[in-house]
């Protein structure tokens, strides 16, 4: 159903870090967060990158075609987003 690219630089990343990711929606467009900082949901995208999952959200599934390393969020961007510091 999607076809979404995955650059090699984000894969690294997730396998350097040996953790579960998820691409959401956020302040300034798609934010990708470890899921520590934002959950998967039921309605994600799954992606196996190595042992980890990157998680897509559904919502971003539908505009995206490839993910990218610019796409991470730094910890003042998590910081400053509202997005991230509501707790489900």
């Amino acid at each position: 159903m999607y076809s979404i690219i995955v650059d090699d630089e984000v894969k690294e990343m997730i396998l350097k870090a040996k953790s579960d990711f998820r691409l959401c929606t956020a302040c300034a467009g798609p934010a990708l967060v470890p899921i520590s900082i934002k959950s998967p949901k039921k309605t994600d995208i799954k992606i196996s990158i190595g042992n980890n999952t990157l998680y897509i959200s559904a919502i971003q599934a539908k505009y995206i075609e490839r993910v990218s390393i610019d796409m991470v969020y730094s910890e003042e961007d998590i910081s400053s987003c509202p997005v991230f510091l509501r707790r489900y």
